[in-house]
């Protein structure tokens, strides 16, 4: 089922799957999508027992589109808030992408509030570019060209966007659909958030986590270089690596089958 959790004045949508079980995942959509990402672990999840949770991160699906607050303070702040609101406790917390930086941010900012085990999934953290000192991830230069593709031709940048995405043939009409998905979020949003990209690091949020932390990253991955993931693994002392050999970007769809079953070993340990 689906409803709305007021956060500072701003209505965050939220999808409740299985809301009477104990075993809840709490999933953080990737940017420019929504919590319609994890279609293909919500089709199955419950299923197997689980509560399955999916946030619409503000300006993105169907939450309220501000025009102000896509850092990653203000984000993790809308987390904590549907996580109290919800009287979440004992929870897996799983972040795709830039929701993984705001799932790290939530480690760092609200001490992992109720969350008993964490789920990085191609994460942009610590810092999604390159910068002195850090020569990891993409360039600067590749951020800035999104956001100008952002205001001057939106469809077009989500469309090269999304070609680079998985690693897996995807049919057209599936990739239509991850389409309209970007198409849903407001411009100034989408823009924003990656403007956020350069404009934060987590490298102290990182080193504030403490719990046992499952790290799935494709080995092809061109949005977010797989380096990332070996280097979240070696600054978080609890973490597993998963590299996925035949992912890019999109782990939760090139291999689902195998990402559902490692999600519930990894819950059940």
């Amino acid at each position: 089922m689906g409803y709305y959790v007021k956060v500072n004045n701003v209505n965050i949508y939220v999808e409740d799957l299985n809301p009477e079980s104990k075993k809840t995942i709490l999933f953080l959509h990737g940017w420019p999508a929504n919590h319609n990402l994890f279609e293909y672990q919500f089709n199955k999840l419950p299923q197997l027992g689980y509560r399955c949770i999916g946030i619409d991160t503000r300006g993105f699906g169907k939450s309220d589109k501000p025009f102000f607050g896509y850092d990653y303070n203000t984000l993790s702040d809308d987390v904590r808030g549907v996580v109290e609101t919800l009287g979440l406790r004992d929870f897996t917390l799983a972040g795709h992408s830039t929701g993984g930086a705001i799932a790290v941010r939530y480690m760092g900012r609200h001490k992992g509030y109720g969350v008993a085990k964490l789920v990085l999934i191609a994460a942009a953290a610590p810092s999604l570019i390159k910068r002195p000192g850090f020569p990891y991830g993409i360039d600067q230069e590749t951020v800035l060209q999104i956001i100008e593709g952002t205001y001057n031709d939106r469809p077009k940048m989500l469309k090269d966007f999304g070609d680079r995405f998985f690693f897996q043939h995807t049919s057209q009409a599936f990739s239509d659909w991850f389409f309209q998905l970007g198409l849903q979020a407001a411009g100034w949003a989408t823009a924003a958030v990656a403007r956020t990209w350069i404009n934060e690091v987590l490298f102290a949020d990182m080193e504030a986590i403490h719990v046992p932390t499952l790290i799935i990253h494709g080995i092809h991955d061109k949005i977010v270089p797989f380096q990332l993931g070996e280097i979240q693994h070696r600054m978080i002392r609890k973490s597993i690596l998963i590299p996925f050999e035949f992912s890019g970007h999109g782990s939760f769809y090139d291999q689902k089958e195998k990402f559902n079953g490692l999600l519930v070993r990894f819950m059940e340990s």
